[in-house]
């Protein structure tokens, strides 16, 4: 991977912009909670694009689905509103099907191995199928993280999950990769998961560590189980209509600042792992690291199959590349 220089940051969050006002302002919607690595990723990005631009684009951030769920976000954004949806690929996959293995059940061994993916022909190829349905890319490689179980027991093997429901996102891969896993899946929106856990709706969830403290639902479980389960990156993208009219020099800007910020959510993402670790033990939650991964590999290997709308040999083709 990739990673950003630190200075790159302290200049950005330096930088106070122009006191006149932008020639155009754009919207950033994630729903992620202020304070997790993606959201600080955008922050920069936000102070970037208008240093380089000398003030003529403003980048609003919303964070914790200010603007609405993931899933209306990315219909407002592809109907032409000037917004950019941090969405994954999960979502996306609604738009162009084949991309939704990238989120697959471990797929990879770690982080690092995504930028063979993401320099790929094959990646360039599915960006250009975004492109005929009007969505840009401006981010393409951020680490959100390794996917983790939250709940009331340690989970070392797919036995301690079956016939759980657990919380996970409205997205077909995970919902089939759990149930693979013999728990029963419950989609529920991220702003309503720490009440459905406080409610017993669910009696676990699962989400990168940052996002598991961001909304605080330690406060309800007390045992984060490192499943490992999904390994998962944050891609950034725009009305291409909206984005292509812009003047070309800022195009260029947000194409820029958008490959330091993949870089530099990464690098965040990665070095905050441990330091969330250390804060979730600092507030009682056990740290289950003895789980069993190939015996999960195996569970779940099936859930591949399980798609009929993916390119027939797709989730071959990435392994070549990933072997590469």
């Amino acid at each position: 991977m990739k990673f950003a220089n630190a200075a790159l940051v302290a200049a950005g969050f330096l930088f106070a912009g122009s006191a006149m006002a932008a020639d155009y302002t754009i919207r950033l919607a994630s729903s992620l909670s202020p304070g997790e690595p993606t959201i600080e990723a955008a922050e920069f990005f936000a102070d970037e694009v208008a240093k380089r631009t000398d003030g003529r684009v403003e980048i609003q951030v919303f964070p914790a689905q200010q603007l609405g769920s993931e899933k209306d976000v990315n219909q407002m954004m592809r109907q032409g509103a000037p917004i950019i949806s941090v969405t994954s690929s999960g979502y996306l996959s609604d738009f162009v099907p084949d991309i939704g293995v990238v989120e697959g059940p471990y797929l990879l061994d770690n982080p690092e191995q995504f930028e063979k993916i993401a320099s790929s022909d094959w990646f360039a190829s599915v960006k250009d199928q975004f492109n005929d349905k009007g969505i840009t890319f401006l981010v393409d490689d951020a680490l959100f993280g390794a996917r983790n179980i939250l709940a009331d027991k340690p989970v070392r093997s797919p036995a301690d999950v079956d016939g759980m429901t657990i919380r996970v996102p409205p997205n077909t891969v995970f919902v089939k990769t759990f149930e693979a896993m013999g728990t029963r899946p419950a989609t529920v929106e991220w702003s309503e998961v720490y009440s459905a856990l406080q409610q017993n709706v669910v009696e676990g969830a699962e989400a990168p560590l940052g996002s598991l403290w961001g909304a605080k639902l330690h406060e309800t479980r007390d045992t984060i189980s490192l499943t490992q389960h999904f390994t998962a990156f944050t891609f950034w993208v725009i009305n291409s209509d909206y984005f292509n009219s812009l003047p070309e020099d800022i195009r260029d800007v947000m194409m820029e600042v958008g490959q330091e910020t993949g870089a530099l959510a990464t690098e965040l993402t990665l070095k905050r792992d441990e330091e969330y670790k250390d804060m979730f033990r600092d507030a009682g939650v056990t740290i289950v690291d003895d789980v069993d991964i190939q015996t999960f590999r195996d569970k779940t290997a099936g859930v591949y199959g399980e798609f009929p709308n993916w390119t027939p040999g797709l989730y071959d083709q990435i392994q070549k590349i990933l072997a590469e």
